[in-house]
């Protein structure tokens, strides 16, 4: 970038300073650095701002900028002096900016145009500049402001910082530390959830709808869209837009959608590929909320589709519009006072307690007939095709807020930002449970529509991200129904003591097989006969859930012959209804919630609260039931994190990181000494060790030492010998030293490539290894597990996303095969497994807070019976082009292959 005025060259931002956003309203904008060519920008900006707005900014009347001020706004070093803007369209509607004052001090200041005022453009800017500040080396920023400019005023004391003001001649000044706190990313996240849930809100309640494409022709998906809509009953207009047609389907026809008279909330389009972006440039002008894309030709097509897609998204984004698909199946809204069937399926399902979330068009008919035909129901339903905006982490932020959805589905082909996911997920799983199908699960393939990068975190560190943030993760569609069945319309159990009635001893022993595999306890069964009738079933039914030792009840009906069983299904209903504890059956081998089983629902719903669920393999019931006792376990356990978080020193940890990423700007493997100075931080011993090249150097070792030391070798491809062959323990003095070094030399006879070193001898004890690593799109993630190669072999690993709680750090303590080795196997010690746990959560904790740690690895802690020694670490950092700021500031995932749309 150069002044074509001067010559001189400009410093360039850096890239991901730029993003798409979202405002209060819901609708989307353009933030990005401010550039020299966006002088007349500015100047056409400023010209659209009240004269009031500009004296707030500047404290005199400035009705115009000279040539000099519009050079001094526009040009700035992103250093020292930062500014952003905002954009919709074409149209600047607000900067923002800090000047660095003094050392790690910056003053801020805003404007935006008056009639976007209110939309939590400040705040916005202030999250962004604060981020920017942050990653140059700013602390604090400052600000002066006029006494009666209370919106500005109120615009940082709302951002969640600690602000201190006075007043002082006529002005009130203003300062606060820009470190992100808790409470700044609590506020933070408040504001993107009600954001992204006002930006879904339009989609599943218009109040009218324009059919772009639709089509009087038989036979055709415009036709089909048309149809849909209107024999879905929906309350709000129809527009028909068809510049060919006066009429479509009996609805009058508009050439365009500004030629409609009245306003138009959703857009459903169903055009040629090639006529999207003209669709989208006529519904910004209209001011359309949102579009449905029906349709394809775009990213699942090649490389030219994906070119299409990006522009697309760019496009509808640059003017405020959200997006869903292109290659989408549509939107359904099931709630009477809308009954909105947007999309390509011709079943619309029952009235329901879930919202579903898929990305496959191909699989959301099937899924909504298997929804109809098992009597589940829906609130709502989105399939999103291409995802190429709009995704389920926002699906997500709207039904958490959703009164009548208490439970949600997803059926995820790609995660696009998982690191958002798992942050919203984990708030959204304590209010209500998330049931997910995730395919390409083991390949972590993605279909050819969607553009995500790939994540380089193993797929199980994935799943314990599920397992994590509460997610009921399931392997099939089916098994997702049949746990949704379940959650929909019976309590949450209390523990896993299940009792067993029925009237088929084969059935009953198959129910205490499963459960006995997947984690329950079966500890009441109540055999009946196969010619119990309806007052045995109650009788028995009553007494088991009676009972304190029981949880959960699985009744197993199958009637005699010629006998409609309509008796018992009346008892099951009646206790269904009331009963406190979750029951579900195995009825005359129906599948879904049938009509004999269901308790009419006062709000609407095909099957209410206590209705009983049944399923054709008793097997599958319990199986359902495991899944949603391991839900609620997951609730009872505490939220907050662990409590050793004060005795860190993180200010020093970042210290030393930032002075060795200035001396080595490419990255740098850690000194044995650095290595021993930063883990002490986070309060880890690391043994020392000496590096040794010779004999000589090895016995001086070790009489620095004190003797009793161990000499092995180090380098990568010797330290996870089985056979140990490269360790010589015991060493108590230079004799057995020497006799030490001529016996390795036997096996490693490189000294220069071996890396040997000579360290203290610990106690005896267990080795165990802990890892974590950066993805740079998944983030942090954390391992555990028995050292050795054994580990490797059999991928015996237990994964964890940082920061841990006390209760993650137990359970991967105790997740992996290998943990007896831990706890006394066959006769052995019992290790000190709290001070295990204690590191895990340390080390976890420092890879969470210092993100330029690419990877951190204890290859052998020797875990004994009074503590555990760290004898090895390895650590690397690396500067980071983007240091996690989606973590600090709202922003929509980035359109793949493209870096600006304004």
């Amino acid at each position: 970038m150069s002044d074509d005025v001067t010559g001189t060259v400009l410093p360039e931002p850096p890239s991901h300073w730029e993003a798409d956003v979202l405002l209060r309203d819901g609708r989307a904008a353009h933030i990005r650095p401010i550039r020299p060519e966006d002088a007349d920008l500015l100047v056409d900006f400023y010209a659209r701002v009240s004269d009031e707005s500009k004296y707030y900014r500047f404290f005199a009347p400035m009705p115009k900028l000279s040539e000099r001020d519009v050079k001094r706004f526009t040009q700035v070093d992103y250093t020292d002096r930062v500014a952003f803007v905002l954009l919709v369209g074409r149209k600047m509607i607000a900067v923002g900016r800090y000047d660095a004052v003094g050392e790690g001090e910056a003053e801020i200041a805003f404007l935006v145009e008056d009639k976007h005022q209110g939309r939590g453009i400040g705040q916005l800017l202030l999250e962004h500049l604060a981020q920017a500040g942050r990653e140059r080396g700013i602390e604090k920023f400052v600000a002066e402001v006029l006494p009666d400019n209370h919106p500005m005023i109120r615009t940082f004391k709302d951002a969640g910082y600690q602000v201190r003001s006075q007043y002082d001649d006529g002005l009130v000044s203003l300062e606060f530390s820009i470190d992100a706190t808790m409470t700044a990313l609590d506020v933070m996240e408040q504001r993107e959830h009600r954001a992204e849930s006002a930006s879904i809100e339009k989609f599943f309640n218009p109040r009218s709808i324009a059919v772009i494409g639709a089509s009087r022709k038989q036979d055709t998906i415009g036709r089909l869209l048309v149809r849909n809509v209107v024999l879905g009953d929906f309350n709000g207009r129809v527009y028909a837009v068809n510049p060919n047609a006066d009429a479509v389907s009996g609805l009058p026809a508009y050439k365009t959608v500004s030629d409609i008279p009245g306003e138009v909330d959703l857009a459903i389009v169903a055009v040629p590929a090639d006529k999207v972006q003209d669709v989208v440039l006529d519904c910004a002008a209209k001011g359309v909320h949102g579009l449905v894309v029906i349709s394809s030709g775009f990213a699942e097509t090649g490389e030219e589709g994906r070119r299409r897609q990006r522009q697309l998204v760019g496009l509808s984004r640059s003017y405020g519009l959200r997006l869903i698909g292109p290659n989408a199946l549509g939107v359904i809204n099931t709630d009477p006072e809308v009954s909105l069937n947007s999309s390509l399926s011709q079943v619309m399902p029952p009235r329901g307690r879930a919202g579903f979330f898929c990305q496959s068009g191909a699989l959301g008919s099937a899924i909504l007939e298997k929804v109809n035909n098992r009597g589940l129901g829906l609130t709502t339903f989105v399939s999103a095709g291409n995802r190429a905006d709009v995704p389920g982490n926002d699906l997500l932020q709207y039904w958490e807020k959703d009164e009548s959805t208490e439970v949600v589905l997803l059926y995820l082909e790609s995660i696009g930002n998982p690191r958002k996911f798992s942050r919203i997920a984990r708030r959204v799983s304590r209010r209500k449970p998330i049931i997910a199908v995730r395919s390409g699960r083991t390949t972590q393939g993605v279909p050819m529509g969607h553009a995500v990068r790939k994540i380089a975190a193993p797929s199980q560190a994935v799943d314990a991200m599920f397992r994590q943030a509460g997610v009921i993760q399931v392997d099939t569609l089916e098994e997702m129904f049949d746990v949704a069945q379940l959650m929909a319309h019976q309590p949450l159990p209390r523990g896993r003591r299940v009792a067993v009635v029925g009237n088929s001893d084969a059935l009953a022993l198959l129910a205490a097989d499963a459960a006995a595999g997947a984690g329950l306890v079966v500890n009441k069964t109540v055999a009946l006969g196969a010619d119990a009738g309806a007052s045995a079933f109650e009788d028995a039914l009553d007494a088991a859930i009676d009972d304190p030792e029981v949880d959960a009840v699985a009744a197993i009906y199958i009637p005699p012959l010629n006998v409609s069983g309509e008796d018992v299904a009346n008892v099951l209903a009646a206790i269904g209804e009331q009963s406190d504890k979750p029951l579900v059956s195995t009825f005359l081998g129906a599948e879904g919630v049938p009509e004999l089983l269901r308790v009419p629902d006062v709000a609407g719903s095909t099957a209410g609260r206590g209705s009983v669920p049944s399923y054709p393999a008793v097997e599958s019931a319990v199986r359902a039931l495991a899944r949603v006792v391991e839900y609620a376990m997951w609730l009872r356990t505490p939220v907050n994190g662990s409590n050793d978080e004060a005795l860190v020193d993180l200010a020093e940890a970042k210290k030393m990181v930032h002075h060795l990423l200035k001396r080595h700007p490419e990255g740098w493997d850690l000194t044995d000494t650095e290595q021993h100075d930063l883990l002490a931080c986070y309060g880890i011993d690391l043994w020392k060790t000496h590096r040794v090249n010779s004999v000589q150097e090895a016995i001086e070792a070790g009489d620095a030492l004190g003797w009793d030391v161990v000499l092995k070798a180090t380098a990568p491809h010797l330290r996870d010998r089985p056979d140990q062959a490269h360790v010589w323990r015991t060493i108590d003095g230079s004799e057995t030293m020497m006799e030490a070094w001529e016996k390795l030399l036997e096996v490693v006879p490189d000294v220069a490539s071996a890396g040997f070193v000579v360290q203290k001898n610990a106690p005896p004890g267990v080795p165990v290894a802990m890892e974590t690593m950066e993805d740079p799109l998944f983030g942090p993630v954390i391992s555990f597990g028995i050292g050795g190669p054994m580990t490797e072999l059999l991928q015996d690993r237990a994964y964890r996303i940082p920061p841990l709680a006390e209760h993650d750090a137990q359970d991967m303590v105790r997740e992996i095969k290998a943990s007896p080795l831990l706890f006394g196997y066959r006769g052995s010690d019992i290790v000190d497994v709290s001070e295990v746990e204690r590191i895990l959560r340390r080390i976890a904790q420092l890879q969470h807070d210092v993100p330029q740690i690419r990877s951190l690895s204890l290859p052998l802690v020797l875990a004994g019976e009074d503590g555990a020694a760290v004898l090895g670490a390895n650590i690397r950092i690396e500067p980071m082009v983007d240091p996690r700021s989606d973590w600090f500031v709202r922003r929509l995932n980035a359109v793949p292959g493209e870096t600006s749309h304004g």
